[in-house]
């Protein structure tokens, strides 16, 4: 049972690897070769502890290799700056184009830093941007939303709404009121970044309510503005690139 097992494991390891999703392939890698190596300490004699072992050492030595691909990807993913620079009209730069290459299943904790989430389609922006995290991030436990106060009560009743929909779903929003916040920005759990020059609110005004693009953002014609995604371990990287 055990040695079928290890062996379903490791010919979807070699499938994953062919296939480059090293990622995936190191994960059955490495547990088909804890398998195996339980199967060598239990072998009741030499020439099947010395059968496993030479399976063991040639899939550590295949997964060690791929560790080291995984780890140079990821590097290189943290050193570059995406910068995205819209024009005026310009169509396809939805929430999930733009922030999608950003989230996976390792979020825990956005933080959303946009002085203008006040006006009711402002908000309504914030609601998709919400439905996008709850739809891609299984493990999200909280959002945080850093923004201007209104002068008008429908602001905290539309956010007081959006707070009691996530909890059903067991996601806390905590709204924090700054009356100097003037920083666009999206921060993940995960190290990801994205700077926004216009916030979450770059999208033109709809024609009307019956017309493409209103509901799907993805249609709808942009405003002019620059959005860049970075990782924080490349921080220091971004702002001596800004600084030249």
């Amino acid at each position: 049972m055990a040695l079928q097992s290890a062996g379903d494991l490791l010919k979807r390891a070699i499938e994953l690897d062919t296939a480059m999703k090293y990622s995936e392939s190191l994960v059955c890698y490495e547990e088909g070769i804890q398998v195996l190596i339980r199967l060598m300490r239990e072998a009741k004699n030499d020439t099947e502890k010395k059968s496993f072992h030479s399976k063991v050492e040639q899939y550590l030595a295949r997964a060690e290799e791929i560790k080291k691909i995984v780890k140079s990807s990821e590097q290189d993913s943290h050193q570059r700056v995406k910068c995205i620079q819209i024009k005026e009209g310009d169509t396809g730069f939805s929430y999930a184009s733009v922030f999608g290459p950003c989230l996976d299943n390792n979020i825990t904790d956005v933080t959303v830093q946009d002085p203008y989430i006040k006006a009711k389609h402002q908000v309504h922006n914030f609601v998709r941007f919400c439905e996008l995290l709850v739809q891609e991030c299984s493990k999200l436990q909280s959002v945080t939303l850093v923004t201007i106060q209104a002068d008008f009560r429908e602001q905290s009743q539309w956010l007081g709404e959006l707070k009691e929909s996530l909890k059903k779903r067991k996601i806390s929003l905590d709204i924090q009121y700054s009356t100097s916040l003037h920083d666009r920005e999206v921060r993940f759990s995960n190290g990801w970044i994205v700077k926004m020059g216009r916030g979450l609110d770059y999208f033109q005004r709809p024609k009307g309510q019956f017309t493409i693009g209103f509901s799907n953002y993805n249609l709808r014609p942009c405003l002019e503005t620059t959005i860049e995604t970075f990782h924080r371990l490349n921080t220091q990287f971004v702002q001596t690139k800004h600084d030249k």
